[in-house]
């Protein structure tokens, strides 16, 4: 208090208007990029705007009412649900999986990581493409090696079949969501306490304690990051979706994502469109925010100990 007092007002008031100057442009990109498409979409979700009406109509809670009641939200809602728990899991297990492997091998670890990076650096457009064509039934890769290995009953149109459409282009998301979940993870491993998992292995410990107990444990605070990341984009997905089936076929595929855009962009429903992406939002945050709590929680555990 007693050095605060000694700094003469002409310094502070400089201080302070520094402040505001290195605060300006953060401000400016939290109003630009946050704050302004907030307001236009609850704008946008209490009108009937089809796009082109200057002076579109209020409607109130119309248009969430209509949310709720429609059975096409509900079954997007489904596919999201599936793809959540699928494609979040699978990679997260097979991506740590992955990184223990990788690490405690000890060697090859650079060409490993550029390997199973590759396919995350890959454009979601390229990926849906590529794996488009190999699931293509009469020219694809997968149904020509079904039918290599005796398989070929196996074969079918896979992304033109209901029952299996959402479950191939998971595997494709699944694929390329691996390799980001297994680098992350491989880089936490390298700060572990090496002495710990040595000796839980003197103490008998076998593979899948040391795991479990010793090495989750240490790297946590990166797993529920990467866990978050994963989670939000089982939410929000759209571009993989939407290049190898838009949503199709029979609406297998369609979730809140692409619903919203079919909504908005080909029916023209700007607002009922905004207000399934709001949805997203709402569903998201919960989650977004209980597992940065967690992380930050873990956080200061560590640095305490």
């Amino acid at each position: 208090m007693r050095a605060a007092s000694n700094v003469p007002p002409v310094t502070r008031r400089a201080q302070a208007r520094l402040g505001i100057v290195l605060a300006l442009p953060v401000a400016v990109v939290t109003a630009v990029f946050f704050v302004f498409p907030m307001v236009s979409a609850l704008y946008y979700a209490v009108v009937d705007f089809d796009g082109l009406d200057p002076t579109p109509p209020f409607v109130g809670l119309s248009n969430f009412t209509e949310m709720f009641t429609d059975t096409a939200t509900w079954h997007a809602l489904g596919n999201n649900a599936i793809w959540i728990a699928i494609g979040t899991a699978a990679p997260m297990i097979i991506g740590l999986l992955t990184a223990v492997l990788i690490w405690s091998g000890r060697r090859g670890g650079p060409v490993y990581r550029v390997l199973f990076f590759l396919p995350f650096m890959l454009p979601g457009v390229a990926i849906g493409i590529v794996w488009g064509w190999m699931y293509d039934p009469v020219n694809g890769w997968i149904n020509r090696v079904l039918g290599a290995v005796g398989l070929g009953g196996l074969s079918r149109g896979w992304l033109g079949d209901p029952d299996t459409a959402i479950f191939a282009v998971l595997a494709t998301a699944i694929w390329a969501t691996c390799g980001f979940v297994t680098m992350i993870i491989l880089s936490a491993l390298r700060n572990v306490d090496v002495e710990l998992v040595d000796a839980a292995r003197i103490d008998g410990a076998n593979a899948g304690q040391r795991l479990w107990h010793v090495l989750l444990p240490q790297i946590m605070p990166v797993f529920l990051m990467v866990l978050t990341l994963t989670l939000v984009g089982g939410f929000s997905v759209f571009d993989i979706i939407f290049i190898m089936t838009g949503g199709g076929p029979a609406d297998a595929t369609e979730v809140l994502g692409t619903y919203a855009y079919s909504s908005a962009f080909q029916l023209n429903r700007i607002s009922y469109g905004t207000v399934l992406a709001l949805l997203i939002t709402v569903l998201a945050v919960p989650f977004t925010i209980m597992l940065n709590r967690l992380q930050r929680r873990l956080s200061l555990q560590g640095m305490g100990a």
